[in-house]
């Protein structure tokens, strides 16, 4: 990718952030959490998040519903590593995608430097192995990010 193209993702990443939450709060309404489990701390939603996932008549999605559904999980995981591990969009160079950049969520751990997740890989690998499993969502982007406690530690 050109030196160019990377400054413009880069200097688009704020509409980035911006959109990404916007698209959580529009589908953590959409699960029909009450008013308090929309704000602070999005762990709050996941019971909800479990509900709305069962009822979904995946069988019948179209490419269109997919891709929403892609994009909410993504968002929501997103939202859940700002909030709990203070993740910050970034810009990583990506050849193989036809824009060549991802936007992905960085880290910074105390100890081992800057850990990083795609939140859109994380959930392409969770639709692929059905039944959809927010926790195991949560767990798989903390785990690649660099972030969870070890207990032998």
């Amino acid at each position: 990718m050109s030196n160019n193209g990377m400054a413009q993702a880069h200097d688009e990443l704020p509409t980035w952030a911006g959109d990404s939450h916007q698209s959580f709060q529009e589908f953590a309404k959409e699960t029909n959490a009450p008013a308090e489990a929309l704000t602070g701390d999005p762990i709050a939603l996941v019971p909800y998040l479990r509900a709305y996932l069962s009822e979904l008549p995946l069988n019948e999605f179209t490419q269109d519903d997919w891709v929403t559904l892609h994009t909410d999980l993504a968002s929501f995981l997103a939202e859940f590593m700002i909030t709990n591990h203070a993740a910050s969009w970034a810009v990583r160079e990506a050849p193989n995608s036809p824009r060549g950049f991802r936007y992905v969520l960085a880290v910074d751990r105390p100890v081992a430097g800057s850990g990083v997740v795609d939140p859109f890989e994380v959930v392409a690998s969770e639709l692929r192995s059905p039944p959809i499993e927010v926790a195991r969502m949560i767990a798989t982007a903390e785990l690649t990010a660099g972030v969870t406690r070890r207990y032998d530690q």
